[in-house]
């Protein structure tokens, strides 16, 4: 069962905590999560791109001079792609970019995911996050004191503090147990964890 060290906010380490061996302890398979980080990325996509062919662009109608005679290359509309103000060659349309991912392989991905952080040494787990004040700095001084720079905060519930605090810190994002996202964990170099959190996602995902 793998075991880490548990933080306070100081940086001190005060103790040790076991970790969940189906959570955090399993071997990272790295095909399943870009499988679900690509569907994640594809999914956020609005994919109202759009843009007009030659068809749809307004005018052109008449052929801009005869074939023949003039010296200049023959032209049937001057709505062609070639062009100024003609349609665009294979135009891009509206379009659903949505992936499906099974349930058992986004969970996998998930559990990949959180046994890599423990596999590097990256995942930190704080065994409380009550800050005095909704302040950069006060982050700041948490995030100094267990040296990372690069890092997402999983809070067992959404608390307003600890959001704002963080909200204005580059390369620092919040989130809560159940918007957890593979694509979230991988993005940041450290996963801070809070005890409580860390007991919510055994309880909720093993």
């Amino acid at each position: 069962m793998p075991t880490v060290a548990l933080f306070n906010k100081e940086g001190k380490t005060i103790g040790n905590i076991e970790l969940s061996e189906k959570l955090f302890g399993i071997e990272p398979n790295i095909h399943v999560m870009h499988l679900v980080v690509k569907a994640h990325l594809a999914n956020m996509r609005q994919g109202t791109q759009s843009a007009k062919t030659r068809a749809e662009v307004r005018g052109g109608g008449i052929k801009p001079w005869k074939q023949k005679g003039t010296g200049r290359a023959r032209q049937g509309s001057t709505r062609s792609p070639q062009w100024t103000h003609g349609g665009v060659v294979f135009a891009p349309k509206p379009r659903d970019y949505h992936m499906d991912v099974n349930k058992k392989v986004r969970r996998l991905a998930l559990y990949s995911a959180l046994s890599s952080k423990v596999k590097d040494g990256e995942l930190i787990v704080i065994d409380k996050l009550d800050l005095a004040a909704p302040k950069t700095k006060e982050m700041i001084k948490v995030l100094n004191a267990v040296e990372s720079k690069n890092a997402l905060i999983v809070l067992p519930e959404r608390e307003n503090v600890v959001a704002r605090a963080s909200g204005n810190i580059p390369g620092v994002e919040t989130t809560m147990v159940g918007t957890l996202s593979v694509y979230d964990i991988l993005k940041h170099k450290n996963l801070i964890l809070t005890k409580d959190a860390l007991a919510k996602i055994e309880e909720v995902f093993a």
